[in-house]
């Protein structure tokens, strides 16, 4: 049975959804590729308690790697990109080139970019570290000030940059 809750967080109200397999979900309020929640029911489950202290750690800024049971659907795919963005520090960022390249298949940027955003579990599977090769904010689930306030946070951007467009 998976169970979710919504959280408030400084980028919004975050849905989270978990079960005994682990952590199945993070969605922003207006996420562009919503989860299926078949068979989904509202109610507690120790695993989002978890979750939210540490997403409460981590927008406290206190915390910068996550450790949490995860249990992302997807296709095997999206599972090894999902897999590689997690082994992408905190406070840095890297291109769709370089995803691709990390999951073996370099000439596969769009194929990468897709599975990224396709990406289930947002800041805990640090999706808003990919970039574009020129450095600029390229597509988020969560929008755009979204990922530059999470760059942000992580100190990955300057602060001044808050209000730019």
């Amino acid at each position: 049975m998976i169970h979710f809750t919504t959280i408030d967080s400084p980028v919004g109200p975050l849905l989270l959804a978990a079960s005994d397999e682990g952590l199945h979900a993070i969605e922003f309020h207006q996420s562009r590729h919503p989860v299926r929640r078949d068979g989904w029911q509202p109610g507690d489950h120790t695993l989002l308690g978890e979750a939210t202290r540490q997403l409460g750690e981590y927008f406290a800024g206190t915390r910068h790697a996550f450790d949490l049971p995860l249990a992302p659907r997807g296709t095997e795919f999206q599972r090894t990109v999902w897999h590689a963005l997690a082994t992408i520090p905190f406070g840095e960022t890297i291109s769709y080139a370089q995803l691709a390249g990390r999951v073996g298949k370099p000439t596969a940027m769009r194929a990468v970019g897709a599975a990224n955003g396709r990406n289930p579990l947002p800041i805990v599977l640090p999706c808003h570290r990919v970039i574009g090769a020129d450095g600029s904010l390229t597509g988020f689930g969560g929008g755009l000030p979204t990922k530059r306030f999470l760059l942000q946070l992580e100190g990955a951007l300057p602060r001044d940059d808050l209000f730019a467009a």
